[in-house]
């Protein structure tokens, strides 16, 4: 017995002289780790600051310098994106070195603030000078509350413009979606689907201001006595009328010769949206549609329709905010004149022609105010689609 605890003893005691010396190391160990972490994390936040700082500094430069336009862009380039680059590998080092929780609301923060700094410098802030700019007289030097917003909704020219923005959402978003879901529907039922399809989206390739300069030379008119170089005067001319001004006679629906250029712009895009939606319908739904003895128009109205709902809305929204701020073909067709002027081209005019500050602002605030509904409609919409 006494050999056996002679034996055990040097063991056990070697095994309690070594828990201290590995508690020890550990303890040291742990204190190194976090003296390297808050090292780390001081160096990241202080490479942050510093490229936060040189950004900063790299926008006031280049707002204010007046080196030739191509320096500018290169400085810009380099400036910029280095200061990015630095910033994405500070912050990293931040998330390395920080705790857990930390580093799980800096990491989105990481990737999504940056897109979030720019929209807010990009278009909230310009979006809220726009407003306050409403606010102010033509040349933003006295206050005048709410006076250019009753100009708006009382001046006659701005009434005129007015109503040709509803006729533009009524015919162009009106027809544009109409046209667009019965091409698609009856195109799908063609064994010269890809031909149709492809003719009709081909007008998407083309710009609106190439489109409207195309469609301007379409109307040209000249007088009797010359020959036509307008097709559609040409035509008409043809079939013995005598040659018309369609874009300048005929107040307000000379808007809709307008109009027709958008419809035959966006057909093609709501035709493929559509398209897509109507070959995703179960072709058993549609068979048994059939069984009970639906007509093809009846299975369309009461099964198709319904379960493309989604896209409709979705097709209808776009093209309406399309409507809405259109612009390019008005501005090329005929400047606004002839009774012709939309939201954007009455901005322009009031903001960059007459100058008058206040009132282009008040434009353009109404603009925002317009489309934002049917985004705000159209957002939901797809929420509900993902739910489902």
């Amino acid at each position: 017995m006494g050999r056996d605890l002679t034996v055990e003893s040097p063991n056990a005691c070697r095994k309690v002289t070594a828990l201290p010396d590995r508690t020890i190391t550990q303890d040291a160990a742990r204190q190194t780790e976090r003296w390297q972490n808050r090292s780390g994390l001081l160096v990241g936040l202080a490479g942050t600051a510093v490229c936060v700082i040189v950004l900063a500094t790299g926008i006031v430069f280049l707002a204010r310098t007046d080196l030739p336009k191509l320096l500018t862009a290169l400085i810009a380039v380099l400036w910029v994106g280095g200061g990015l680059t630095g910033l994405y590998f500070a912050l990293d080092k931040v998330c390395a070195h920080a705790g857990r929780r930390t580093a799980s609301v800096l990491q989105p923060a990481m990737f999504v603030g940056p897109a979030l700094l720019m929209i807010f410098y990009f278009l909230a802030f310009p979006t809220v000078r726009t407003a306050y700019a409403s606010l102010f007289n033509h040349d933003g030097s006295a206050f005048v509350g709410l006076a250019n917003y009753v100009r708006l909704f009382t001046e006659p020219f701005m009434l005129v413009t007015f109503r040709n923005n509803l006729l533009w959402l009524i015919f162009g978003a009106g027809f544009t979606t109409v046209f667009g879901l019965a091409i698609a529907a009856l195109a799908d039922r063609s064994r010269y689907e890809n031909y149709v399809k492809a003719i009709i989206f081909m007008p998407m390739a083309i710009s609106l201001v190439g489109a409207g300069i195309v469609w301007k030379f379409i109307y040209a008119y000249r007088d009797a006595s010359l020959p036509q170089i307008g097709v559609l005067n040409a035509l008409y001319t043809g079939a013995g009328g005598q040659p018309q001004a369609w874009i300048a006679l005929l107040q307000p629906w000379n808007n809709l010769f307008l109009i027709v250029i958008v419809i035959w712009l966006q057909t093609g895009y709501a035709m493929v949206l559509f398209s897509a939606a109507i070959k995703a319908v179960p072709s058993d739904v549609l068979e048994a549609a059939s069984m009970d003895g639906a007509s093809e128009l009846r299975a369309f109205w009461s099964v198709t329709l319904p379960m493309i709902k989604s896209t409709v809305i979705a097709v209808s929204a776009t093209v309406t905010i399309f409507t809405l701020k259109i612009f390019d073909i008005v501005l090329v067709m005929t400047g606004g004149e002839f009774g012709t002027d939309v939201l954007a081209t009455q901005f322009y005019n009031q903001y960059f022609i007459h100058r008058d500050f206040g009132l282009g602002s008040a434009i353009a605030v109404v603009l925002l105010l317009a489309v934002t509904p049917v985004i705000v409609y159209n957002l939901r919409n797809i929420q509900r689609s993902e739910q489902r």
